[in-house]
């Protein structure tokens, strides 16, 4: 569940439902209901893409009518982010349809067996350094706290590329252009990032997007463009940011390097965008699809393949094909359909359909509630033909309307 190497404390959480309820349902009410409590810095969905908090790991059973079981999360932010990170699960009072009791039973310290070698090996170098008598306490000082510093900048691959040291281990990756890049975005504890290191594409980059969520992120310029280009032409990337316009991921600041981010898009919108005219370092427009509803389920491929066979969708082509016909797609991360319903059925479709969806397509007007259900399954984008009576807009959810891309 987490690296004893990047991981400084393991949150242990106790819940109790009164009702049977599933893993995902657990999932979804931590997502919908800390959604926007705790501002940018410390939104849950992007500490996670940023690598600053592990995967959510939840352990129930059900008895007599009764859900109870542990939550275990991962984090790397530091001990007043973590204590308030904690503290937020902990207004969680409902799960699925059933009211739910959720307490923090202890938050661990990882790092203690760590601090131990750390303290051993001062010892030693305490005992060798004075019995040369070559060394003054200054820098037995900077030799005990050298141990402590944050990862390095490692290399990796044939091509020896720049990479922060959880690239190989981590389910995402994100692709900067340098390694000042790298040191960048592990300056601010984001340690998934490798550099292209010029507008050629090196094969160890090429063959991590097969296995990887791949997302780029790149410099505000004409460089960043064409770096861009390349990598769309030889690797399978599945999202894209940028810098703002003229500016360098190397000096954006902690909250600019996370609203860049935040703020990336699915890659079809940069193809369908870079075909009709030059980026020049703008980021892409992004429609925001809205929720779809499932009505017969159809097979789709998983979010990494052994080779990128896309079928040739793109939004349009779902908007055109659901348009008038009253219904409602679920929609995979390389834009195939995973399930396809009446649009009257969405809410059914929302609990039976399986695979990784990442938007809907629906032929329908969407109200808040639908909203609310589509937020806590995580669904990143709902296309829509018109939106009535949204109140609360969730912020990692992207909202669409069909005239926004026919």
């Amino acid at each position: 569940m987490y690296s004893s190497d990047t991981t400084k404390y393991l949150i242990r959480i106790n819940l109790h439902a009164e009702g049977v309820v599933e893993k995902s349902d657990v999932v979804g009410a931590i997502f919908g209901q800390t959604e926007g409590l705790l501002g940018e810095d410390l939104d849950l969905r992007d500490l996670q893409r940023t690598g600053r908090v592990g995967r959510i790991d939840v352990q129930i059973a059900s008895k007599k009518g009764e859900t109870k079981g542990e939550i275990l999360i991962a984090s790397s932010l530091d001990r007043a982010e973590t204590a308030i990170l904690a503290a937020s699960l902990e207004t969680i009072d409902r799960v699925g349809p059933c009211v739910a009791h959720v307490s923090v039973e202890k938050i661990e310290d990882i790092r203690v067996t760590k601090r131990k070698m750390i303290v051993d090996r001062a010892k030693e170098l305490l005992i060798d350094r004075f019995d040369e008598g070559s060394i003054d306490s200054t820098v037995l000082l900077d030799d005990v706290r050298d141990s402590l510093r944050i990862e390095k900048v490692s290399e990796i691959g044939p091509d020896r590329i720049p990479a922060g040291p959880n690239v190989l281990d981590s389910d995402a990756i994100i692709i900067v252009e340098g390694r000042a890049d790298v040191i960048t975005l592990l300056r601010y504890g984001i340690k998934n990032a490798v550099a292209v290191e010029g507008t050629k594409v090196p094969a160890t980059i090429v063959d991590l997007c097969q296995t990887k969520t791949a997302t780029s992120f790149l410099d505000g310029d004409r460089g960043g463009e064409l770096i861009l280009r390349e990598l769309l032409q030889v690797a399978d990337i599945d999202y894209a940011a940028f810098a703002p316009r003229g500016r360098s991921v190397e000096d954006l600041s902690r909250k600019e390097v996370t609203k860049s981010l935040r703020n990336k898009v699915p890659v079809e919108f940069v193809r369908e965008q870079l075909a009709e005219k030059p980026l020049e370092g703008r980021l892409p427009k992004a429609p925001t699809p809205e929720p779809a509803q499932p009505v017969r389920e159809r097979e789709g491929p998983s979010r990494k393949r052994e080779a990128p066979v896309r079928g040739g969708y793109s939004l349009r082509d779902h908007v055109n094909e659901v348009s008038g016909q009253g219904l409602a797609r679920f929609i995979s991360p390389d834009f195939s359909v995973l399930a396809e319903v009446r649009a009257g059925d969405m809410e059914r479709g929302l609990s039976a359909v399986k695979g990784d969806v990442t938007g809907i397509v629906a032929d329908q007007v969407v109200d808040q509630r639908l909203i609310d259900q589509i937020a806590q399954k995580g669904i990143e984008f709902i296309l829509a033909r018109d939106f009535k009576g949204i109140i609360k807009r969730p912020l990692p959810l992207k909202l669409l309307k069909f005239a926004q891309i026919s």
